[in-house]
């Protein structure tokens, strides 16, 4: 077997394991927002509400906050 043939191959495999290792993360993982979700009450979620507007500021546009 030649050297860059198996050069080429372990480059293979560590790719692979590379790209398996980060799908596992992403499946496995859980975002703030669904911690949140699962842990949190419906009325606490609807009284704290964000105190700033999330949205990029561009030209005229409105931040539309809903008040309770």
């Amino acid at each position: 077997m030649k050297f860059e043939t198996m050069i080429l191959r372990g480059l293979f495999v560590a790719c692979v394991l590379v790209c398996g290792l980060i799908l596992t993360a992403m499946v496995t993982s859980k975002t703030a927002p669904l911690r949140l979700a699962a842990n949190a009450s419906i009325a606490s979620l609807l009284t704290s509400p964000s105190s700033s507007c999330v949205l990029p500021i561009v030209d005229d546009m409105i931040c539309v906050r809903g008040s309770i």
